[in-house]
């Protein structure tokens, strides 16, 4: 499966050569062609997934280990993750075949790409952006990923009553999005006064999170509405 982004300038990833193990190699080359897809039109979910169950969308799953941790609790839950980081994707698909999960598919390409393109609108439950990176540099924050333009685009693709869910260990990146997020009137913080969440149970302390924590770092959950 080829990753073949737009021409879209301003990226929120840089494409890094990750070093894969001999299983996640295995996995990409025998597990691909059956939980991986490249669109080329409109995503039909019941016809992807065999049933009309809500889709959670994960963007930058990183290892996998939010949807694992997700589809195993909720097996009623049809999830998507969207990644380009190959290592990534192999060790996600590896565990899908350990685990026998059968509500999990894979898009390795850029995820505002694959919104524009092939997910239709008011079709996703819940969209779900977990420690994406910061970009800490001042010159290169127009690279994140959590901006104006973005929310106009998940606006129309979530359901309404559909969620956002964003987290981060870096506090000043989660406390610009906090604002962003109080800016944009067609979402509903499940908190009062804006405030940030406790960790939901749908949502494990990751790898990533870990090590955040033995810097000190805080983390930091934004659960937004559709209303």
């Amino acid at each position: 499966m080829k990753f073949e982004p737009t021409d879209r300038q301003i990226r929120s990833f840089v494409l890094r050569k990750g070093k894969m193990t001999t299983g996640q190699k295995k996995a990409v080359e025998e597990l691909m062609p059956i939980y991986a897809f490249d669109p080329d039109q409109t995503i039909d979910f019941e016809k992807l997934y065999g049933n009309n169950n809500p889709v959670w969308l994960d963007i930058g799953f990183g290892n996998g280990e939010s949807i694992i941790h997700a589809a195993q609790q909720h097996p009623e839950i049809n999830f998507l993750g969207i990644e380009v980081h190959l290592p990534g994707v192999g060790h996600l698909l590896m565990v899908i075949k350990e685990l026998g999960l059968t509500n999990v598919r894979i898009i390795r390409n850029d995820a505002v790409d694959m919104l524009n393109l092939f997910i239709a609108d008011e079709s996703l439950a819940a969209i779900h952006v977990y420690f994406p990176d910061p970009w800490h540099k001042k010159r290169h924050h127009k690279r994140r990923i959590m901006n104006q333009e973005f929310l106009d685009l998940i606006q129309t693709k979530l359901q309404t009553g559909g969620r956002l869910h964003y987290a981060s260990d870096w506090h000043p990146y989660a406390l610009e999005v906090q604002e962003l997020l109080a800016a944009n009137t067609w979402l509903k913080n499940q908190e009062s006064n804006n405030g940030f969440a406790s960790r939901p149970e749908w949502r494990p302390v990751t790898k990533f999170e870990r090590r955040g924590q033995k810097l000190e770092h805080g983390s930091y959950d934004l659960i937004m509405t559709k209303k």
